[in-house]
C-alpha cells in the first residue's frame, strides 16, 4: 500500500482524534478539528423521517471489525508508517516476551525518526522522516538516513556538522529551549544532541491508543 499524500488533516476528522500530524497547528483554533469536528464527506441533514431500520453499522453504528481496523490505522498513521512495515512491527512484537500491543508501541517508539521527533528536532513525523532521510543525523557518530533505524538505550543522536550550517538548523537552535522532551530521552540544548537514557515504558507513549483492538485485528 502506498503512502498517504491526500490531505493530512482530513486523518484526523475522519478518526475524531489530533493525531498532531501538522505539528504547532494541531495544538492552535487554526485546527480544522477544532472548526468542524465531524468526520469527512457528505453527512445527512440532521433531521427528518427514518428511512427503513437501523442495521447498527453505518455512520450510525460500527462493527467489532470495523473498530479494530479503525484503531490499526489510527496508529499506523500517527507514526506514519507504511502497512507492510506496521505489519513487520506488529510481527516483531509479537514474538517478543511481554503483551504485544505495548511491545508494539515501543518498536514505534523507537523508530530513529519518532526519536527525532520526541527531541524536538522536527514538528512532525513526516518532517522527521524527511530530515532522517535527507541524512542530517547521525547515531553514535556515523550517519544514518533509515527513519525505521531502531535506537537502544545509550544511543546518541545528534546533526552532521555540514547540517549545522542550514537555516532550519539555525532557527531550531533559536526555539528549542521552549521544547517539551519526554522522559526516557534527555537533550543538550546547547549542542543540539540527544541521548536514549532508556526504552520508553508505558507511563512515556501516549494512552489514547486501542492496542488490544489492533491485535485482535491481526489475530484473525
Amino acid at each position: 500500500m502506498a503512502r498517504y499524500t491526500g490531505p493530512t488533516c482530513r486523518l484526523c476528522r475522519r478518526f475524531g482524534d489530533k493525531l498532531m500530524l501538522k505539528g504547532e497547528k494541531c495544538a492552535t483554533p487554526k485546527c480544522p478539528l477544532e472548526k468542524r469536528n465531524a468526520p469527512p464527506g457528505e453527512h445527512p441533514p440532521a433531521r427528518g423521517p427514518a428511512r427503513g431500520p437501523a442495521r447498527g453499522r453505518g455512520r450510525g453504528g460500527i462493527s467489532d471489525r470495523g473498530l479494530q481496523l479503525r484503531e490499526k490505522q489510527k496508529l499506523r498513521f500517527s507514526y506514519g508508517v507504511l502497512e507492510q512495515q506496521f505489519r513487520r512491527f506488529f510481527e516483531e512484537a509479537k514474538k517478543s516476551p511481554g503483551a504485544t500491543g505495548q511491545t508494539l508501541l515501543i518498536l514505534l517508539e523507537r523508530r530513529l525518526d519518532n526519536v527525532v521527533y520526541r527531541l524536538g528536532f522536527a514538528d512532525s513525523h513526516a518532517q522527521a522522516r524527511q530530515i532522517v532521510r535527507h541524512g542530517h543525523i547521525m547515531v553514535n557518530g556515523r550517519r544514518t538516513d533509515i527513519p525505521s533505524f531502531l535506537v537502544k538505550s545509550g544511543d546518541v543522536i545528534k546533526w552532521c556538522e555540514a547540517s549545522k550550517k542550514t537555516e532550519y538548523y539555525k532557527k531550531l537552535a533559536e526555539e528549542i529551549e521552549g521544547k517539551f522532551i519526554p522522559n526516557w530521552l534527555s537533550l543538550d540544548k546547547e549542542s543540539m544532541t540527544g541521548k536514549v537514557l532508556n526504552l520508553p515504558g508505558k507511563d512515556d507513549i501516549d494512552a489514547k491508543f486501542n492496542t488490544k483492538a489492533v491485535v485482535e485485528y491481526y489475530s484473525r
